[in-house]
């Protein structure tokens, strides 16, 4: 990598860093290159190129930002490039950043927005890094809630009175001190809110039946040019909370499609985002909502441990104030999480904790919208992967059986991967030709949709009938899907 030309003053800021993360120059160096590889850059730094960053050498393009998420990683705090001493540039790792204020989650939210279209396709080839569920999940976990969130609405401190020439009366001023805000669109309405609210229902309904492919971009282009618009708006703090929350629930679902196509890197710092965005709502049930989203990913992933602890803050953040359904919601992503690790006790007793929690719910209470999924059907479905994910077959078979009997047909991607692992599991306990019957329908539904998710699931089974390839039944099924196309 070609350097600039050295600065005469040593960089202390990144000695004392270094020395504080414990890192050797040739340490620092190898997690650089490694972190450089997520991202498809061959950069090939040796402690030679640290001993350079520390005489004052800038090193050019991304790697200062690189190196700050090193940092970001090892110290468990978001560190930027000038914390080291370093220029800064665009970073990498932009949207994995837990904004400080709501201002700020504006910009890297819409910035994100922005950049997801086809002229931008390599942030959809942005690599999922676990590292990066650190940070944000802390800071929400800690983080203080944002005391305003009002926006092109003069405080009281800005406004003055003025006298009204010939009389008593006085109007307001702006003060010539008070800064101008040129990107800022009209006032916010209820209307406005509600059109967010309505947009996100069309969409969630979409991505059931079809699969996140189907209209992601759409969703996407509507958040740049509908959502940002408002978000920059004018607006006052009752309106602000509602508007961030319907913001929010949209960027969650934009992550929600992305994650289902497989643009995994790009889901998280969606994820993250709207994390953040939630936290400007006032909204902590759904912050945690948001963090089974990032747990159910991470299980996707494999990423077992990461799930676990995602799900745990979620439960910490929220504690016992939340309605029953969203408890066993909690609950059962972290049976998720431990049932990748195949450790039955803490799965078991998660699963228990879920069950009980729903016991709980009732008709009619307060179960926020974005829970009322989470029904008898939903804790089968959980209850059938779990039994899968830790072998225990005869279990598996009946909770996915009465998932399908209870869910409704809408849920068609949730539908299709019941009936996969219903399928995994007659294969599990033997019943060879049923299981293939049941592969097959879902093969043919996977088809349907534009989801990598769901193709994944069909192509998991098919690599669990490789030890009976040479059965009549594997034989009909590879038939049958090799017909689809």
């Amino acid at each position: 990598m070609t350097e600039r030309p050295p600065h005469h003053t040593p960089n202390r800021q990144l000695a004392a860093l270094i020395s504080e993360a414990g890192f050797s120059n040739a340490g620092l160096a190898r997690r650089v290159d490694q972190l450089g590889i997520e991202h498809g850059l061959d950069l090939r730094y040796d402690k030679t190129s640290v001993t350079r960053w520390l005489r004052g050498q800038q090193p050019r393009g991304t790697t200062p930002a690189l190196i700050a998420e090193v940092f970001t990683r090892r110290l468990g705090r978001r560190l930027s490039a000038q914390d080291l001493g370093l220029d800064a540039c665009a970073p990498v790792y932009a949207g994995l950043e837990f904004a400080s204020t709501p201002a700020e989650a504006v910009d890297i939210v819409s910035g994100l927005w922005r950049k997801d279209s086809g002229s931008h396709a390599e942030l959809r080839k942005i690599a999922f890094t676990p590292a990066g569920l650190v940070v944000p999940s802390r800071d929400w976990l800690i983080g203080r809630p944002d005391e305003r969130v009002a926006h092109g609405e003069q405080p009281a401190d800005t406004v003055e009175r003025v006298p009204v020439q010939g009389g008593r009366t006085s109007v307001p001023r702006q003060r010539q001190t008070e800064r101008v805000d040129r990107t800022q669109g009209g006032r916010v309405t209820s209307g406005d809110i509600a059109a967010l609210r309505s947009v996100g229902e069309l969409f969630r309904a979409l991505d059931h039946a079809y699969g996140g492919g189907h209209a992601r971009q759409a969703l996407v282009r509507y958040l740049e040019h509908e959502a940002e618009p408002m978000l920059r708006g004018t607006y006052g703090e009752a309106i602000g909370r509602r508007l961030f929350a319907a913001a929010a629930d949209l960027t969650r679902l934009a992550g929600w499609t992305s994650y289902d196509i497989a643009a995994h890197g790009l889901a998280q710092r969606y994820f993250v985002q709207a994390l953040r965005l939630s936290q400007a709502a006032g909204d902590r049930g759904y912050g945690a909502y948001v963090l089974v989203t990032m747990s159910r990913q991470a299980v996707y992933l494999g990423h077992g441990r990461e799930a676990v602890q995602l799900a745990r803050v979620a439960q910490q953040g929220v504690g016992s104030s939340v309605p029953p359904a969203v408890q066993a919601l909690l609950h059962a992503a972290e049976a998720r999480g431990h049932g990748v690790l195949s450790e039955v006790r803490a799965c078991t007793a998660a699963l228990a904790r879920a069950e009980r929690a729903l016991e709980g719910a009732r008709p009619g209470d307060d179960t926020p919208y974005w829970a009322r999924f989470f029904d008898e059907a939903q804790l089968a479905d959980e209850l059938a992967h779990c039994h899968r994910d830790l072998q225990q077959f005869r279990a598996a078979s009946q909770h996915a059986e009465r998932s399908l009997q209870l869910r409704a047909a809408g849920f068609a991607r949730s539908r299709l991967f019941c009936r996969v692992v219903l399928a995994t599991a007659r294969l599990g306990l033997g019943e060879l030709e049923q299981a293939c019957t049941l592969g097959a329908e879902a093969a043919l539904q996977a088809s349907e949709m534009r989801s990598a998710r769901a193709h994944e699931y069909v192509r998991d089974f098919e690599r669990r009938l490789e030890p009976y390839r040479d059965a009549a039944a594997v034989r009909g099924y590879r038939e049958r899907v090799a017909a689809l196309g």
